[in-house]
């Protein structure tokens, strides 16, 4: 198994909690990682039929065979378990813990806020950021190849090609999870809104606009957004709303947890199509906030992210929250290094008082350099830079 920088964050909550719950998307490795780490316990996968029918009919009997702590996979399909392993903690009777996973957080946040709150610690595991990437494949890759596989492990591990990986991943998406959230029925309908969702990363969210280009109300569009959200397809990074300016932008930029996905939905099946595509930017750009994402959910935490742009164009594209000291950072593609890459920061340190040894750009070289303008940051260094 690749090493999983939530390894340790979920070996800890394991001890202090009767019971943890491991969302995050399809394939994204929950099972593979905590079956891994709690080998010990019995695994219950609850999508196959025969068992998962004995869970919904006879729940106090199926959990008495599990007195002691097990790994229930993709539970949220038997929502009613949640009641019965409340009394079962509540009891205090294990000396093992309850690992609970599930690809659906909608659901499965829904039953922890009713049955189990205060008695689960929940956790997420998304796809391989770039320090998992090289482990699993210590061969350097281009910021291309990068993009266009994305972090799903198991495409990474066994070196599946993604034009033949995303296609099945979309469509098993599109078949179970789609219909089983808000029972939509009109799937070339999600499907086409999933596509313009791909076309806007790292935008601003224009719901009116998203609304006009697919056809639907705008109420539709915040429903379905909603599904990408609780499904783990999409995030948001909201505005920074400190009175810097009071003529800043109000709403969120769209984010992809996956840039795979990203390139799959535009229809980009090979590295060097992204060399001279228009979008080419907003992937990188894409691809380094959702990796900073990941730092903060590996660690358990909420990551405090935002993003500065006022009603001129001027912008930080990203702004991490560390204890009250913000840390800016711009983001550009380009590899070679280039001085301009800094003009953002020139209004935003006289708007804040920030100054060029906290101002950074990570870009797509692989050279870290600091300037008199601010520091040139490699992707393989940004969570040195979170960590500093």
């Amino acid at each position: 198994m690749i090493e999983r920088d939530l390894t340790p964050k979920l070996l800890q909550v394991a001890k202090q909690y009767p019971i943890v719950t491991l969302t995050g998307p399809r394939q994204s490795g929950k099972s593979t990682l905590v079956r891994a780490l709690f080998g010990d316990l019995p695994y219950v996968l609850l999508e196959d039929p025969d068992i998962r029918l004995l869970a919904q009919t006879d729940p106090r009997g199926f959990l008495a065979n599990y007195p002691d702590g097990a790994i229930f996979d993709e539970v949220q399909r038997v929502p009613d378990l949640f009641s019965y392993l409340q009394g079962i903690v509540d009891q205090g009777q294990h000396t093992r813990p309850y690992i609970l996973t599930g690809s659906q957080n909608f659901l499965l946040m829904e039953q922890i806020g009713q049955t189990l709150a205060g008695r689960t610690a929940v956790l997420r595991l998304l796809p391989f950021n770039y320090a998992e990437i090289s482990r699993a494949n210590p061969t350097p890759q281009s910021l291309n190849e990068l993009i266009i596989n994305g972090g799903y492990p198991r495409l990474i591990d066994r070196q599946i090609d993604p034009a033949d990986f995303f296609p099945a991943y979309i469509q098993t998406y599109l078949e179970r999870d789609v219909r089983t959230l808000k029972g939509i029925l009109d799937l070339s309908a999600f499907n086409r809104f999933l596509r313009l969702c791909a076309g806007r990363v790292a935008n601003l969210l224009n719901l009116s606009a998203l609304a006009n280009d697919c056809g639907i109300a705008v109420n539709t569009v915040k429903s379905w957004l909603s599904v990408l959200e609780a499904s783990y397809v999409v995030f948001f990074l909201e505005p920074y709303h400190q009175s810097f300016n009071k003529r800043i932008m109000k709403s969120p930029k769209l984010f992809f947890y996956d840039t795979g996905l990203v390139c799959s939905l535009l229809g980009l099946r090979r590295a060097d199509l992204i060399e001279t595509y228009y979008m080419r930017g907003s992937l990188f750009e894409n691809w380094v906030v959702s990796d900073v994402f990941k730092h903060f959910t590996n660690r358990g935490q909420v990551p405090p992210l935002y993003f500065w742009q006022d009603k001129t164009g001027r912008e930080i594209d990203l702004l991490v929250d560390k204890n009250g000291r913000l840390l800016p950072i711009e983001i550009k593609a380009g590899q070679t290094l280039r001085t301009d890459y800094f003009d953002q920061f020139t209004y935003w340190n006289t708007l804040t008082g920030n100054t060029p040894d906290n101002s950074y750009v990570v870009y797509g070289g692989g050279n870290q350099l600091t300037t008199s303008r601010g520091t040139y940051v490699p992707i393989a260094n940004i969570g040195k830079l979170l960590d500093s």
